[in-house]
C-alpha cells in the first residue's frame, strides 16, 4: 500500500498535505466537533472518577479496590455500550467518542492504575501490587468480554438487530 492509498483507520484524509497551512486548518476544523464531545464527555467521566475516589477512599497503602471496580465497570459498560452502537442502535456519528473515548476513556483509568502498582510495589507491598496488576488487567479484559457476550446474547434472544434510529425486531414482524 502506497502513501497515497486510502485507508479506513487512518484519521485523517491520505490525500491532505498537513504541511500545508490551509490544508492543516482544513483538517483540525473536520476534526473540531470530535475533538469537542470528547472532551466533554472527558468531563463527565473524570468527574465521576473523582467522585467515586471522594466516595469511597483508598487508605495509603491498602488494596485499590476503588480503581479495581471503577476500571471493571467502565469495561463492562464500554462492552454493552459498544454493541449496542455497533449491532443494534442507528446512533450519530459522535455517541461513540462521547460516550466511548469520553466519557468512559475519563472514567476508567490507566494511569492511576500504574501509580497505586508502583506505590504498592515501592512501598514493601510487592506481592499485592503484582496481585493488584494481573488482577486489573484480568478482570477489566474479563468485564469487557462478558459483558459483550451477554449483551449479544440478549440482543439474538429478543431477536433485535440494527435499524433506523432505533431497534426493530427481526424476521416478520419487522
Amino acid at each position: 500500500m502506497t502513501a497515497r492509498e486510502h485507508r479506513v483507520d487512518e484519521p485523517t484524509d491520505p490525500d491532505t498535505d498537513l504541511t500545508l497551512p490551509a490544508q492543516r486548518w482544513e483538517s483540525a476544523r473536520g476534526q473540531a466537533p470530535v475533538i469537542a464531545v470528547i472532551a466533554a464527555g472527558g468531563a463527565v467521566g473524570t468527574t465521576a472518577r473523582y467522585g467515586a475516589g471522594l466516595i469511597w477512599p483508598t487508605a495509603s497503602g491498602g488494596f485499590p479496590w476503588t480503581t479495581l471496580v471503577i476500571n471493571a465497570a467502565g469495561c463492562a459498560i464500554i462492552g454493552v455500550f459498544m454493541v449496542l452502537i455497533s449491532e443494534v442502535w442507528a446512533t450519530h456519528r459522535l455517541l461513540r467518542f462521547f460516550i466511548g473515548t469520553g466519557v468512559l476513556g475519563g472514567f476508567t483509568t490507566f494511569s492511576t492504575y500504574a501509580i497505586e502498582a508502583t506505590r504498592l510495589l515501592q512501598g514493601g507491598r510487592a506481592r499485592t501490587g503484582l496481585v493488584y496488576l494481573v488482577l486489573t488487567v484480568l478482570v477489566a479484559l474479563g468485564a469487557v468480554w462478558a459483558a459483550a457476550v451477554t449483551t449479544r446474547r440478549l440482543i439474538t434472544r429478543r431477536g433485535l438487530r440494527r435499524g433506523v434510529g432505533r431497534a426493530q425486531p427481526r424476521g416478520d414482524e419487522g
